[in-house]
This record gives C-alpha cells, structure tokens and sequence, in this order.
C-alpha cells in the first residue's frame, strides 16, 4: 500500500543526512525506524504483562525493602 509522508524541510534534511550516511534510501531508513519503533512497543507490552503478573507476588518483599 502506498502512502504520502509528509514532513518539514528540516526533517526531510535530517532523512537525506541518514540515508547518504547510512548508504539506504529514504524508503528504507523509514521503514527500518517503523520497525524498531514496533519492536520496542511490543518489548514494553511484554514488560508491562510480566510486571502485572509479578510484583503483586513481591508486594509485600518492595515494602520491606522500601522503608529498610
């Protein structure tokens, strides 16, 4: 699916800047940061369900820490 992005003259230079420093296109460099944009949401998705899961188990072991 095609797409139109939009963005300013000075984040259009800042794509041209990484792509000739990268050796990439500018298709490509944002492609590559919708990527890893993606990976990280799903990495803190995956933090926050073990947090859920976890810390009502050691709720009363971070109290005692906590006023230690």
């Amino acid at each position: 699916m095609a797409m139109t992005l939009r963005l300013t003259d000075e984040e259009n230079a800042r794509l041209d800047e990484l792509a000739e420093a990268e050796g990439r296109s500018k298709q490509e460099i944002v492609r590559l940061a919708l990527a890893d944009r993606w990976s990280r949401l799903q990495k803190e998705q995956q933090l926050g369900e073990v947090l859920r899961r976890v810390l009502p188990r050691y709720s009363g072991l971070l109290d005692r820490i906590g006023t230690a």
